[in-house]
């Protein structure tokens, strides 16, 4: 009896602590995703309508494919040219540091680090964006300040914390590289090196970086065996509740616009600006880009600062509604710079099931494996 006994506490036990299959058993069964779950094993034009706010221009969800050509692609000469610039640490003043430097694809296009890290182990200011889908692009930089590819990447090789080279070196120092002559001449039909063409190589070389598609892509697609019901409860909390779908939507999960989400730091460490300091425009104090959520466990840390790296903490934050920040009418009507934030941020009140759920699902839009080679250097 007592060893019956001891056999059954050890079995509650384990059932508490998470370590038992009864708990997941019960997940799986969970009543509250009995009347959510059949509603998306549907084609998405019969999915619940998502919580939007007036005046919001959003999109639906859209799966993305595998690119049947990014192999074909990938030998246009153009894109052979771009990419041998990308990984070429010459383009930098120390040869030291090349794009990939802070944009490797091992770590999902991004460093992995809180800010940037370049020429002199200077740090920059903000979290190194991820590279992927840039092609989707409307504008560029958190602040959104370059309006195309080719005018955004001349500033990290000209700044002095990144690769800190003058564009016109750039040119005079590619052009003692015999090895770069042909390539030129086989992408632009000349073997003159031009910055303009450096840089039209390295936006081709870029536009082909794109994500694999997730489970969640597969699920869209009609796979409904693809998400758990867990996760597929998580993504219509995603849609309604969490409301996250007034910023996050379409097939890159991004409006491409900005808000302030309570992130500014004003008058304090960390204060950013953002793109207040492009526009000059009060009401943009505190903005930033919003970026897409695809493959984001292997983009993080997250947030302008690359403050964040832990999922469920920032489903927390989110969860408060971020408006402990904001002015008092007296403080606003004595500084019109003070940052308001974003009315589209809410509390949500979002119960511990519903944040477990979503966080699973977010977990879910994970899904490229593929890492490119680094290709070897044009001899001098």
């Amino acid at each position: 009896m007592n060893k019956f006994l001891i056999l059954v506490v050890a079995v509650v036990s384990l059932v508490l602590f998470g370590f038992f299959p009864a708990v997941s058993y019960y997940t799986a069964n969970n009543p509250a995703y009995d009347s959510i779950v059949p509603l998306y094993k549907k084609p998405i034009s019969q999915w619940p309508t998502p919580t939007i706010d007036a005046g919001v221009n959003w999109q639906e969800f859209e799966s993305i494919k595998r690119d049947s050509n990014y192999f074909k692609t990938q030998d246009l000469p153009d894109v052979i040219l771009g990419k041998m610039l990308f990984f070429d640490p010459k383009l930098s003043k120390s040869n030291q540091i090349s794009c990939s430097t802070c944009h490797d694809p091992e770590m999902g296009w991004t460093d992995r680090r809180r800010v940037g890290l370049g020429h002199d182990h200077l740090q920059g200011a903000r979290n190194t964006m991820s590279l992927f889908n840039i092609a989707d692009r409307t504008s560029f930089f958190w602040d959104g300040r370059a309006e195309s590819l080719e005018k955004q990447l001349r500033e990290p090789i000209a700044a002095h914390n990144e690769m800190a080279m003058n564009l016109d070196s750039v040119v005079v120092k590619l052009n003692k590289i015999e090895g770069y002559k042909p390539l030129f001449k086989d992408a632009y039909g000349s073997e003159k090196i031009t910055f303009d063409g450096i840089a039209k190589a390295l936006a081709s070389f870029q536009r082909t970086i794109k994500n694999q598609p997730s489970r969640f892509d597969k699920f869209i697609d009609g796979a409904h065996d693809a998400l758990t019901e867990q996760e597929i409860y998580g993504m219509h909390i995603f849609r309604t509740k969490a409301r996250c779908m007034n910023c996050h939507s379409g097939k890159n999960l991004t409006d491409e616009s900005f808000h302030n989400i309570g992130l500014t730091y004003y008058k304090r460490k960390y204060e950013d600006l953002g793109r207040y300091e492009i526009t000059k425009l009060p009401e943009d104090v505190g903005k930033f880009k919003t970026p897409g959520l695809r493959d984001l466990l292997i983009t993080r840390p997250w947030m302008h600062n690359g403050l964040f790296d832990n999922l469920e903490g920032v489903v927390n934050m989110y969860n408060s509604g971020m408006h402990m920040i904001d002015p008092t009418a007296e403080q606003k009507k004595a500084d019109g710079l003070y940052p308001v934030t974003d009315e589209l941020l809410k509390p949500l009140n979002l119960t511990q099931e519903e944040k477990k759920a979503l966080v699973a699902f977010l977990e879910s839009l994970s899904g490229t494996t593929y890492k490119m080679r680094r290709p070897e250097f044009p001899v001098e």
